[in-house]
């Protein structure tokens, strides 16, 4: 059974500055693969939600959540997600050299102003 997809505001904020860097550092060719990627790994998680790896950070807040890479050339971001019993909650997308277990309680406010993602959702 194939979860129904939810995406956080954080995370719609991460996928809009992660598409902007990758539209003015790489054209917007690369911009709309990595979009192409995520939509691709999200469907992906969605079908296989055991995929992704439990994470075990010490902060309490972040008790149960998992990981997955991005698919393709994309693979050092990942997608940090929950699941229920018919969504899969993605909660933040970003790169996994970043300090991630400050960067997964950071709260959206400190995003930049909450943008709107690139698709206009949000």
């Amino acid at each position: 059974m194939k979860l129904r997809i939810s995406i956080s505001g954080r995370a719609e904020t991460d996928l809009t500055r992660q598409y902007r860097w990758y539209l003015e550092n790489a054209g917007l060719d690369v911009a709309e693969r990595f979009l192409a990627a995520f939509d691709a790994t999200a469907a992906k998680v969605a079908t296989h939600p055991g995929l992704g790896g439990l994470r075990h950070f010490r902060a309490f807040e972040l008790a149960g959540i998992r990981s997955f890479p991005v698919v393709g050339p994309f693979g050092a971001h990942l997608v940090f997600y929950r699941t229920g019993e018919a969504t899969l909650d993605i909660e933040r997308i970003m790169h996994g050299a970043r300090d991630l277990p400050r960067r997964l309680l950071e709260a959206q406010q400190e995003l930049n102003g909450g943008c709107r993602g690139p698709r206009g959702a949000g």
